[in-house]
Order: C-alpha cells, then sequence, then structure tokens
C-alpha cells in the first residue's frame, strides 16, 4: 500500500504525462531533450508538518519541483507554452481527485544552458507547493 505523500507525486505524475512533453520522475536529465520538452518531476521536501490533535494530523506544505527543459531555435515560444500548459494542468483539478486540499504552483526560475555543438537549452525549475494531511508521517 502507497502512502499518501507516494500516490500524491504519482497523481502529479500522471497529470504532467497529459502534456505534448515527456514527463519523467526523478530521472537524470537525458542527453537529448525530446522536442516537444521535458518535464521532470523531483519529489522535494515536505518539510516540518503542523501537528493538531485529537484527531491527530500531519498537516504538510510539500514541496515538490518540475524542471521543465526545451531545446531548439524556438525555445522561449516552446517554453512557454510548456510552463502555460503546467498552469492549465494544476487549475483543473487543484486537489489531485481529492488527495490534496490545495496544489499551486509558483514562478519559474528559468536558466539558459549554452551546449556545445547544440542549440542552447532553456530550462526552469518550477516549485510545486502540495498542501495535505495525513493520520500518520510515514503513511
Amino acid at each position: 500500500m502507497s502512502s499518501l505523500r507516494e500516490t500524491i507525486l504519482a497523481a502529479l505524475l500522471a497529470r504532467l504525462s497529459a502534456l505534448p512533453a515527456t514527463a519523467l520522475r526523478g530521472e537524470v536529465l537525458p542527453e537529448r531533450v525530446p522536442a516537444e520538452g521535458l518535464l521532470i518531476l523531483r519529489d522535494g521536501e515536505p518539510g516540518e508538518p503542523e501537528v493538531t490533535l485529537s484527531p491527530l494530523r500531519y498537516h504538510y506544505q510539500h514541496q515538490a519541483e518540475i524542471e521543465a527543459v526545451v531545446q531548439g531555435a524556438a525555445r522561449d515560444a516552446a517554453f512557454d507554452t510548456l510552463t502555460a500548459g503546467i498552469g492549465s494542468v494544476l487549475a483543473a483539478d487543484r486537489t489531485l481527485g481529492g488527495l490534496c486540499d490545495w496544489v499551486e504552483a509558483e514562478a519559474p526560475r528559468v536558466v539558459d544552458l549554452p551546449v556545445e555543438g547544440a542549440a542552447s537549452l532553456k530550462a526552469a525549475v518550477i516549485p510545486v507547493l502540495l498542501h495535505y494531511s495525513t493520520a500518520d508521517p510515514l503513511g
């Protein structure tokens, strides 16, 4: 049986997989970036929970990260399309099917990465806050 944390991250990956870009979880950046772009979901940190008693609940603001990468001559437009798609997917279901209390993305931290002998990469880390509560921090 999967923990709530794992179930939420799997649901987030499933939502990202609906986009045209290739979506991976916890992988290293491959040698080639697909033409549609690449998304790598990083598990991130659940942080210190707020705890309530009676009933005992742990309330997390888990910060996962999405690495978004595009390459090519039209990378600015492709990047904008990709990040807008991520925003639309998250806005369409802010609770990931009832698994979370709320899901929201923060502004991307963008970098341009030169690649020797190829078109530059445009990449960003997009923090995603997952608000959820559980009765067991390991469950």
